[in-house]
């Protein structure tokens, strides 16, 4: 550890040792009812911050919220919140993800303020003679983050609802392609029974077929036939039934 670093740390440890409970707590509830999508707000740091920034605001403010340190019920929680915001700038491609967001917020924010411009004639005349640098400043300003801030939250809590809709399509999708394939195995297996039962009775079905053809036109031993009535004239096609006679 370097000279600079030791000496970082060591204020650090100045800083922590006289900062009093009732402000560790309320820097729980400020981390706790931090916008959940956004980890730059969590740690307190602007859009520009470095990685390096993001690694010493973390650690001081996980030293203040620590569970150990800190006797609100809620420490743990958010100590854990921060863990996973300093993950999300530590990591580019969500961090890439993030500050993609903050720079549509800008384009939205700045198209909004060139039509400001246009109805303050005084305001376009002067960004016009200080070549930007006018808007440079605002873009500086508390007005400009704070405005910054809301539309970044806008823009990713948009996101987040798209991507949610989208997963919950997809586990619907999944859902009818687990259901049809379910029923698939389900009608080939009872089709399997089938021919498994078709087959054991097979070998019953061809010595019932052979008992058929050896008595079938014969007919059955001990069988009663009915009588065979007599027509009136034996060249007719019809039987002649007897007329009841009261």
């Amino acid at each position: 550890m370097g000279s600079s670093e030791a000496d970082e740390d060591q204020l650090l440890k100045s800083f922590l040792a006289e900062v009093s409970e009732a402000e560790r707590e309320n820097e729980v509830l400020r981390i706790l009812g931090c916008f959940k999508l956004n980890p730059f707000e969590h740690l307190k740091l602007s859009f520009d911050s470095s990685p390096d920034e993001v690694k010493k605001q973390y650690r001081k403010l996980s030293l203040l919220v620590h569970p150990d340190k800190c006797k609100h019920p809620q420490a743990q929680e958010a100590f854990a919140a921060l863990a996973k915001a300093q993950q999300l700038l530590l990591d580019p491609q969500e961090r890439g993800y993030i500050l993609d967001q903050v720079t549509a917020a800008k384009e939205e924010l700045r198209a909004k303020r060139k039509k400001e411009l246009k109805k303050d004639s005084a305001s376009k005349i002067k960004s016009l003679v200080d070549e930007g640098k006018y808007e440079e400043q605002f873009e500086r300003s508390d007005e400009f983050q704070q405005q910054l801030i809301i539309k970044v939250r806008e823009i990713l809590t948009e996101k987040e609802w798209r991507r949610r809709k989208m997963q919950m399509r997809i586990s619907e999708e999944e859902g009818r392609l687990k259901k049809d394939e379910e029923e698939t195995k389900e009608m080939w297996k009872r089709k399997r029974e089938h021919e498994e039962k078709w087959e054991e009775t097979r070998d019953q079905r061809v010595s019932s077929w052979r008992d058929f053809m050896k008595t079938g036109k014969k007919g059955r031993k001990g069988e009663i036939k009915p009588p065979k009535l007599k027509t009136e004239d034996p060249n007719k096609s019809y039987v002649q039934r007897p007329v009841k006679r009261n």
